[in-house]
């Protein structure tokens, strides 16, 4: 039987440390580090990451900028708004919560937010040294992040191993596997095209499922004592819940916890880490500024 991952566990063990640098900071230089998130419009689950993520702020001691825009608000004054927020010396990450609006150029605003509080990690200029040997991005995207802190804490070597990342999107896919290209991982990236993807990831030490296809990856689809971090977030629906839905991953849980040596359930698993990350890229991107 798999060791299952507690995302909870170990993202509550970061969040801790997090605290207590922040502590140290306040008390040495009477400053703390400042998160802001931009939303625009009124989508419940964009209103309800937000809302996690400004209250895990407070429960770090890092002081959050709320910048709530009503749905019809122009792309250039969205613009105007992170410029402002660049410029404010005690904000040293900026979140624009996606997605935005159809009227509205997300890749044109993104890059509009000043690399070096790019805490999402998805600047051009931060991507691209990634993708960069012998380079390093400012931040690193939190998503991506979170899977190889969950490897890291669990004990599960990277160097030299196979890994199979499942998936090739700019959030998740394509961004981790740069991280375990790093981590001298030998990476393979299965997509949609792929041909013979199930004899490819049976071959892997280490699995990344990012595919978005609920329970797509079958417990005789995995290595025995395979690492498998599933990213996958996917409503199906389930008569038995009040929600009338219950939430699953990319991985079939059950049959993967038989077969693998490592394995995140969903929810509890990457989910947790994503927001753990964002609190330390901005804590990294204040120390910076406030200790130079």
């Amino acid at each position: 039987m798999a060791t299952i991952i507690d995302g909870k566990a170990i993202a509550q063990t970061i969040r801790n440390e997090i605290a207590a640098e922040v502590l140290q900071l306040s008390h040495k230089y009477a400053q703390v580090p400042g998160l802001a998130v931009v939303i625009v419009g009124s989508r419940k689950d964009s209103q309800s990451y937000v809302n996690m993520k400004r209250k895990a702020c407070a429960e770090v001691g890092i002081r959050s900028f709320d910048v709530d825009l009503p749905e019809e608000v122009s792309e250039g004054e969205v613009i105007k708004r992170v410029h402002e927020l660049n410029n404010n010396p005690d904000v040293h990450g900026i979140l624009v919560q996606l997605p935005l609006p159809k009227h509205i150029n997300e890749e044109k605003v993104l890059t509009e937010i000043s690399v070096e509080k790019d805490v999402d990690g998805f600047h051009p200029l931060n991507i691209g040294k990634l993708a960069m040997k012998g380079r390093e991005p400012l931040f690193l995207p939190c998503t991506p992040k979170g899977c190889l802190e969950l490897l890291s804490r669990s004990g599960v070597s990277i160097k030299g191993k196979r890994a199979v990342v499942v998936g090739r999107s700019n959030i998740v896919g394509l961004p981790v596997s740069l991280l375990l290209l790093k981590a001298d991982a030998t990476v393979t990236i299965v997509h949609s095209h792929t041909p013979d993807s199930e004899k490819i990831i049976r071959e892997a030490d280490i699995v990344i499922a990012a595919a978005g296809q609920p329970l797509m990856i079958k417990g005789d689809w995995i290595k025995p004592g395979a690492a498998v971090i599933d990213v996958g977030t996917n409503a199906v629906d389930d008569p038995t819940r009040k929600s009338g839905y219950r939430l699953v991953g990319d991985v079939d849980f059950e049959e993967a916890k038989k077969v693998a040596g490592w394995l995140t359930p969903v929810p509890g698993g990457v989910g947790p880490l994503t927001v753990a990350m964002l609190l330390k890229n901005t804590l990294d991107g204040a120390k910076c500024k406030i200790e130079r």
